[in-house]
């Protein structure tokens, strides 16, 4: 089966109790995580820092309203198979004028089909024993999608169309699967019966000042606790996309280049660019941008101290 190592986290990722035992439970019952939540809850970072941390080949499959579970196990070039073809022919007519230049197939025969065969993520973590194979925003995809994917992940086996081959992993071998949704759309419920589940919550402010720690160990204490106190201010103003953890990541990477930023920029929202990204939430940056946050924002219990200096 998957690796059972108790991921407890990174130097860049933190993980809480419930995930890490949801993670450990998936890796032992030789099943897929399904994480679900806000955009910016670190649901991606999970595969992709326990492969790190874990010095793991990570093989990541990021869905589209397109994708198709043969994406999955392979395609085949048929472009590169007619290059051959007219390359060979192309040799032919060049030995035959008695010219020595010939095109180059790399060792490569048309008949042999195996040499155009592109295989797909899945199939490559199948091959790869004890691999992560993330399978990113399942719910961008069509509605046949996760049912087509249950049985390949329940067979532990796939089948190359054009060749015939068998590619298949064991319990002892498998991948580490992670899935992840926005929740765009309801997931069909036999799909989800068959993940372990786990919900990523947003992160409060205690959680979220430990994660920009781990990204800004030497930023000064007064910008990051303003910095933190403002971003969830403009969390609570009903924007139509809220700002999510990354977003406050870049904006404290921008920030941190003005040593001597004043309270009077930052509650103006300097570098907002980092942060409001939707069309409809113009009107409430342009009146931050002119009055300051104070007077727009929701009552909060704790203030900043730089707006309140």
């Amino acid at each position: 089966m998957a690796r059972l190592d108790d991921f407890k986290g990174s130097d860049k990722y933190i993980v809480d109790e419930d995930l890490a035992k949801a993670f450990l439970i998936a890796r032992i019952l030789g099943k897929p995580l399904l994480l679900e939540g806000e955009p910016g809850t670190g649901k991606t970072k999970l595969a992709q820092e326990y492969a790190r941390h874990a010095g793991l080949q990570i093989f990541e499959f990021p869905v589209t309203s397109e994708s198709k579970v043969s994406h999955l196990v392979s395609s085949f070039d048929d472009v590169l198979r007619l290059m051959d073809s007219q390359a060979i022919i192309a040799n032919a007519q060049m030995e035959r004028a008695g010219l020595k230049t010939r095109l180059d197939l790399k060792g490569r025969h048309i008949d042999n089909l195996h040499n155009y065969v592109r295989l797909g993520p899945l199939a490559q973590a199948y091959k790869a024993p004890n691999s992560v194979l993330l399978i990113d925003e399942i719910d961008k995809a069509p509605r046949e999608f996760p049912n087509n994917l249950l049985y390949v992940i329940n067979d532990r086996k796939v089948v190359i169309p054009e060749t015939g081959e068998v590619i298949e992993t064991t319990l002892a071998t498998m991948p580490t699967i992670v899935i992840t949704s926005n929740h765009e759309q309801d997931l069909p419920a036999p799909f989800i019966r068959r993940c372990v589940y786990h919900y990523i919550e947003f992160p409060n402010q205690k959680r979220m000042r430990e994660i920009v720690r781990l990204h800004h160990p030497d930023a000064n204490d007064t910008l990051v606790e303003s910095a933190i106190t403002i971003f969830y201010q403009l969390r609570d103003l009903g924007l139509q996309r809220k700002p999510s953890t990354s977003e406050i990541i870049d904006w404290l990477t921008y920030l941190k280049r003005d040593g001597d930023i004043s309270a009077e920029k930052l509650g103006h929202l300097e570098g907002y660019q980092t942060l409001v990204k939707h069309k409809d939430d113009l009107p409430v940056l342009e009146a931050i941008k002119k009055n300051g946050m104070d007077y727009v924002r929701a009552p909060r219990s704790v203030k900043s101290p730089y707006l309140n200096r």
